[in-house]
Parts: structure tokens; sequence; C-alpha cells
């Protein structure tokens, strides 16, 4: 599988795994790990995880599994977010971006995942609350620690962006946006012309926009598979998924889609998703079936 370079010492899987869902497929360890296995055979090697998924439990899943063999913790590449505090275990829903709590996550996660080091530690979403000169003074006592790698946000504007950006000595490696044909704003907004002008990936998530294309019965999800189908025909691809995980993959963003299934046919149509020859004007067709008009 191909792979992107976010920095001199750090490549990912063009096609990313997402762990959000983890709790509610009801793998055992075993599971888990033999899923694991089959992404790497895939040529999937990176795994994106937050503290919070599964109400605080995903990433202990992901660790249990890992240490029935802690040899595969080298052919893989970690990604976990932080920031979010949720409801049930603070009261209220709230952001902190604090020092303290950055670390603290931290610290949290690498005994979640049973391993002294995180590839990519992200802020999970701008925190309005946020002091930059914490961030970074966290992010650089971390990243001299050995405990994590590099570091990158998720959800920020270019603003947002660039305003952490500026408080940092090394550069952010990535900005995780939802962008799919369905939910075109981070497009729309600049969000992608800033990845491509700091030279970072966007890690994608929701490439399906959450299922809408293939169940929604508003206008835009019914333009979009009529165009999606006709598509997958001329193509030859088995399934619409495929088609819009193409049309990310060929971005020149170099996007990287998650997917977060937990069904082996689910990643299989992602990965047959980089074989896809999609044209110029079938990218467009798909982009004015989404917006409901022909381009300016």
């Amino acid at each position: 599988m191909e792979r992107i370079r976010l920095a001199e010492d750090l490549t990912f899987s063009r096609i990313i795994h997402g762990l959000w869902r983890l709790a509610d497929w009801n793998y055992s360890r075993e599971e888990i790990l033999s899923f694991i296995e089959f992404c790497l055979e895939q040529g999937i090697t990176t795994f994106d995880h937050a503290d919070i998924y599964g109400n605080y439990t995903c990433e202990a899943l992901f660790g249990e599994a890992l240490a029935l063999k802690p040899s595969l913790r080298g052919q893989i590449e970690i990604v976990t977010k932080c920031g979010i505090k949720l409801a049930s275990k603070y009261g209220l829903k709230h952001y902190d971006t604090s020092k303290e709590h950055i670390i603290a996550s931290v610290h949290q996660s690498l005994k979640n995942f049973r391993t002294d080091y995180i590839d990519v530690l992200l802020i999970h979403r701008p925190d309005p609350f946020m002091n930059p000169e914490e961030v970074a003074e966290a992010f650089t006592q971390l990243k001299k620690e050995g405990k994590v790698c590099h570091f990158g946000v998720s959800n920020f504007k270019r603003s947002q962006f660039n305003m952490l950006q500026s408080y940092l000595d090394f550069p952010l490696v990535t900005n995780q946006i939802e962008v799919s044909a369905y939910r075109l704003e981070n497009i729309e907004d600049g969000t992608v012309d800033l990845c491509l002008e700091k030279r970072i990936p966007p890690m994608v998530w929701s490439p399906l926009a959450g299922g809408k294309i293939f169940t929604a019965t508003d206008d835009k999800a019914v333009r979009l598979r009529a165009t999606l189908e006709q598509i997958r025909d001329e193509l030859g691809a088995e399934t619409i998924d495929e088609v819009l995980y193409a049309w990310l993959l060929v971005h020149p963003a170099r996007m990287m889609p998650i997917v977060g299934s937990g069904k082996k046919e689910r990643i299989i149509r992602a990965v047959r998703a980089l074989a896809l020859p999609l044209r110029r004007e079938q990218w467009f067709e798909i982009l004015q079936s989404s917006v409901g008009h022909e381009v300016p």
C-alpha cells in the first residue's frame, strides 16, 4: 500500500483504521488482535484512537490485544487524541487543553496501550479557552521525554491551526478533518487549502458521511447516489463506497481516509479504492452532484 510521509521519520498507511466504535463490536482480545493482523495484511499500519472513545475504554481494549503479541507495536503507528472531557466522567462536557491535562492524558494513554510512546498526539477539538503557551509546553516536554514522537490537531480551521503552530518550535504533522462527497465544508472554507499550503497530509474522518449517502432521502443524497452508481459502473467498481474513497484519494492534498468499521469487507473496499482510475471529469461530476449545480 502507498505510504504518506508526514515527517522525516514518520509515514502513515494511505488508508487508516479508526477504533472509535471498538467497544461496540464486543470483540475478545484475541479477535481484536486478529483484526489488527488482518489490517496489517492489507497494508494498513496506522490506527486512530482518542482517549474518550468508547467512554474511555477503547484505548485499553486495543492495548490488551497488543499485549498478546507485543512484536506488533513496532509495525504500527498509534494516533490518539486528547482535550475533550465527557460528562460521564467530569459532570459537564467541556474542553481542557491545559498542560496538566495533556500530560495526564498521555500518561493514561501510554498505560492503556501498554507502550512507552505514542506516534502522533492530536488536540481533539479547537478549545476556545486554549492557552497555546501551555499546549506548547506540554508538547515540548512530551517530545523531549520521548513519550510522543509527533503532534497534530483535529478539526482545526486555518486561524486555529496557524495560531497554535506559531507557539511551537516543530511542525504540526497533520490535521484530522471531516471530508466526504456529502460534507464539503473543509474544502469550501480553505481548511484543505491550508493543508496544501503547509504540505500537511490531512487525516479524513467520516469519509462516507456516516452512511448518509447510502440511506438518506434528501435531495443531495439522492443526487449523489445516482452519480456514484453511474461512475461505479464506468469504473467497474463493486460498490459506491469504493468510489467515495477514490474521490478523496485522488485529491492532491494526499488525504488519508479513516475507515471506522469492524467488518473486513469494508476494509477491503477502501483498499480496493486505491486502484480506481477516477478521472478529473468524474471527480467534478461527484462534486456537482453534491452542491446541486455546475461549477461557476
